[in-house]
């Protein structure tokens, strides 16, 4: 068990707070700042070092991001080394790279600190070394199912972030933004908060319950409710497309005029959009995943893994089997 579960670091407290990343090649180097540079700006803002941080990799080595920027450390991870944070940060692969020596002192090192975190795919980690247990958490939204199913003692959500006792994950790079502003209120107050936001022009906080969406639509909320909607709708029914005109009901819209919101908005019509939309998550399980075909295909909504080939090779100009071999 990690050390005093009742003493949370998400409370007022103006002590010192150390905190050690591992970082794995192939991260996003998004999420690492998202990670890192809300606590620089708080220190800065505070006028003096409320956190601290040391970055390091598995092998010591420094950790490649999928931009190719390397990221650098300070060297190995080491369980000897004392910290009252430790945050696993990792991208598409870190599952295969979290070795059982790593993961066994991953273990070892979080019964000595106050909280544990898992950035985006980092969560793996967490759920290997058995610290996801019993425990609420969440992952990127592209790996929710797998997750779920490779750790079925883990109460696994599809929010953007997740606090459960001394454990905390995360979605992604914005929802990882999100939580350090929400350490950076919870320890120091609100003022220091918005003027952490502030110095990154960040003004798109969300709750650490919204769900993460498929499809980001940043601005596009404010813009028309109504094609918000909709294309809620249609992420949420990918598996089981809904015909146009059950979206368009549910909007209170007739379908031609959901048509024209489309093609004023996105220059295609809802079908078209709805469709591309299922090819896209049906090519990151192409790509990322060793799924069969035909199970691929019913998980996006479509009849037959014939049906499904014929759509993907339109679209990408292959069937979905070479582009996996290629």
């Amino acid at each position: 068990m990690m050390k005093s579960e009742s003493r949370t670091i998400f409370r007022p407290e103006r002590d010192l707070l150390s905190v050690t990343f591992l970082v794995f090649s192939g991260t996003s180097i998004m999420c690492v700042a998202s990670a890192i540079d809300p606590l620089r700006a708080a220190n800065r803002i505070a006028g003096h070092k409320v956190f601290e941080w040391t970055i390091v990799s598995p092998d010591g080595q420094p950790a490649m991001t999928t931009s190719g920027l390397p990221v650098a450390v300070a060297g190995a991870f080491d369980a000897r080394r004392p910290s009252e944070v430790l945050v696993a940060v990792g991208g598409f692969g870190t599952r295969l790279q979290s070795a059982p020596p790593l993961v066994a002192a991953f273990r070892r090192a979080s019964r000595q600190a106050r909280a544990v975190g898992g950035i985006e795919a980092g969560t793996w980690l967490l759920g290997q070394a058995g610290l996801l247990d019993g425990r609420a958490a969440t992952t990127h939204w592209e790996d929710l199912e797998d997750f779920a199913a490779a750790f079925p003692g883990c109460d696994v959500r599809p929010d953007r972030y997740v606090i459960d006792g001394p454990v905390f994950t995360t979605g992604g790079a914005s929802p990882t933004f999100d939580l350090m502003l929400h350490l950076v209120r919870e320890r120091l107050g609100m003022a220091v908060a918005l003027d952490v936001a502030s110095v990154f022009i960040y003004d798109q906080t969300r709750a650490a319950t919204d769900a993460q969406p498929l499809v980001s639509l940043g601005r596009l909320d404010g813009y028309d409710p109504r094609l918000a909607q909709a294309i809620r709708l249609m992420e949420s029914h990918v598996d089981r497309p809904l015909p146009v005109s059950a979206i368009a009901r549910r909007c209170g819209v007739t379908a031609r005029t959901l048509e024209t919101i489309f093609a004023a908005a996105i220059g295609e019509t809802p079908g078209a959009y709805y469709l591309r939309l299922r090819l896209n998550a049906a090519r990151r399980l192409v790509l990322d995943t060793a799924e069969p075909m035909a199970d691929i295909a019913a998980r996006t909504g479509f009849s037959s893994a014939a049906a499904f080939s014929r759509a993907f090779s339109r679209t990408f100009g292959q069937p979905p089997a070479r582009m996996r071999k290629s």
